[in-house]
Order: structure tokens, then C-alpha cells, then sequence
């Protein structure tokens, strides 16, 4: 395979990292692009070059992409944006004009399952606009990857279980959850990045499907409490205790609206009949190790 050049957004995070690793092992001119100067040390450590800046600078963002082979772009959350659909469209516009501006020929995209409904899955929604603005880039080869629930969600739910011996959200104990690990998205966005096709493609990307009753289980088992319940709350409940945790009013309302689309099952709608797409390696129960050490350190 020859060598690419190739631009990585979302700096060393849960993807960014493992997907770096893979693509300057596999022999390819890394740039990682990041928001923090502290985080340079660490990319060159890893064999790329720092791109340091913000994606709210279109100029900046045009240079990074500048003579790049493909570029891997996500949005990063922003818990401090009070209108989260507006934040998502204008980092989706940004990166649209650093792509064109550079002149760049391949695009990954990082979305979210449910990005086919243009409203009501929370913070997912903004990013069916963001699909569309990059489905009508010409002469751009786009992939599109829609992962699943990250499994690294349920971190934020440590408190719930230490103080309250529950697992629990706005959707029932029988409901299904379509979940992945973020280093089966990295695996699945390097062969995207790699792939010498200029075909555009739809990615689901799915490490494992389980009942809520049935991930509170494995994962209270892997913690010392196997008769750990998953409880259902109403929407006003789980918005109350997102805000009584400390987010605010305009995050919880979007998390407590994308609940509310899981328990009515239009999440996963376009990826059910078929189920086809990315097929993580990494199940609950490996994710459920992962999770027990971080509880207990």
C-alpha cells in the first residue's frame, strides 16, 4: 500500500489515538489536529505531526488539510454550547470549507446512528444536516460512519451506581441497546482512510446488542454486584438528575430527548431490517473489564 497523507481531527481522544496508532504503524504521514498545545509532546510521541488550533478557524482548518490524501473529521462534543444543533452545523460548515479550500479528494465522516432522522434523537440530530452538506461535495469520495451507543457512556454512570446500587435511564430494562467501542470505530475509520475507492459509502459500525436488563447485569458482575438492577425513569426523572449531576438545562434536555428515542426505538430504525455494516470485535463483557478497573482505581 503507498503511503498516505492523512489529517485526523478529535486529537488523541477514545478514537483519535488507536486510529493514529494504527495509521503510522500501517507507514502513512500522520496530522493530528488539536485544540490543546499540551497535547503536542504526546502526538509527536506517537509518530505524527500536531496541528495546533480551533475548528471554529476555517483558515487554520484549510492548512491542516492542505496536500492531505484523506481526512478523518469529527465534531467534538462542546457541554458549553447553548444552542448544541447550531454548534454541530457550524463546525460541519468549517470543516465543508477547510475540505474545499485544501482541495481534498477523501472524506471520513464521523456520524452517529439515528443521523437519518433530521430531529429528535438529542445531539444526534445536528448531525443528519452535517451528512447532508458533505453528501453534495463534488468529486469528494465521502464515507459516512454511524456508530452505535458508545460503550464509554455508561462512565458517566459510576455515581449512579455507587450511590444508588442501580443502572438506569429513560428507556425500559427489555429495550435493546445498539452499543460500540470507540476502538472499533478507529479500526473502521483506518480502513475507510486506506481504501483506494472513490465510491461514497454508509458505515454502520456495531460492537455488540444487548438488553438494558442484560448490560446491567454484566456490567454490576464485573464490579462485585451481580444483582445490579437497570431501572427505567420517566423523562422528567432523568432529566432531574442529569441537572441534579451538573449538566445544563440544554445538554440534559438533549440527552433525555435521545433516551426518549431509544425507548421508542427510532435510533436504530434504519439499521435494524438489515444490520448490516461494521462489525465490532469488542463485546460487553470485554467492555465490562475495562469498566471495572476505572470504577475501582
Amino acid at each position: 500500500m503507498n503511503s498516505l497523507n492523512i489529517t485526523i481531527t478529535g486529537s488523541l481522544g477514545n478514537i483519535g489515538k488507536p486510529l493514529t496508532q494504527q495509521l503510522v504503524a500501517a507507514g502513512h504521514t500522520v496530522k493530528v489536529i488539536s485544540s490543546q498545545e499540551s497535547k503536542k509532546e504526546a502526538i509527536t510521541a506517537l509518530g505524527a505531526s500536531p496541528a495546533i488550533g480551533f475548528i471554529t478557524d476555517v483558515d487554520f482548518l484549510s492548512n491542516a488539510f492542505t496536500d492531505a490524501d484523506a481526512v478523518f473529521i469529527m465534531i467534538p462534543p462542546n457541554f458549553a454550547a447553548t444552542d448544541y444543533g447550531a454548534y454541530t452545523a457550524a463546525s460541519g460548515n468549517n470543516y465543508l470549507q477547510a475540505v474545499r479550500n485544501a482541495g481534498v479528494r477523501k472524506v471520513v465522516l464521523l456520524s452517529s446512528i439515528g443521523a437519518h432522522l433530521a430531529s429528535g434523537t438529542g445531539p444526534i440530530s445536528g448531525l443528519h444536516g452535517v451528512e447532508q452538506l458533505f453528501k453534495q461535495l463534488p468529486d469528494v469520495s465521502v464515507t459516512i460512519l454511524r456508530p452505535g451507543f458508545f460503550y464509554t457512556n455508561f462512565y458517566g454512570n459510576m455515581d449512579m451506581i455507587r450511590h444508588m446500587n442501580l443502572l438506569g435511564s429513560n428507556n425500559g430494562a427489555a429495550q435493546n441497546l445498539l452499543m460500540v467501542h470507540p476502538t472499533d470505530i478507529a479500526d473502521a475509520a483506518a480502513e475507510a482512510l486506506q481504501d483506494g475507492s472513490k465510491d461514497n459509502n454508509l458505515r454502520y459500525i456495531i460492537s455488540d446488542e444487548q438488553s438494558n436488563a442484560t448490560i446491567a447485569r454484566t456490567l454490576g458482575t464485573a464490579i462485585g454486584k451481580p444483582e445490579l438492577p437497570w431501572v427505567e425513569f420517566s423523562d422528567e426523572d432523568a432529566m432531574k438528575g442529569m441537572l441534579q449531576a451538573g449538566l445544563p438545562e440544554p445538554i440534559a434536555a438533549m440527552y433525555t430527548e435521545m433516551g426518549s428515542a431509544i425507548r421508542k426505538g427510532i435510533l436504530w430504525e434504519d439499521y435494524l431490517p438489515a444490520r448490516k455494516g461494521w462489525k465490532g470485535k469488542i463485546k460487553l463483557e470485554d467492555f465490562a473489564q475495562e469498566f471495572a478497573a476505572q470504577y475501582h482505581s
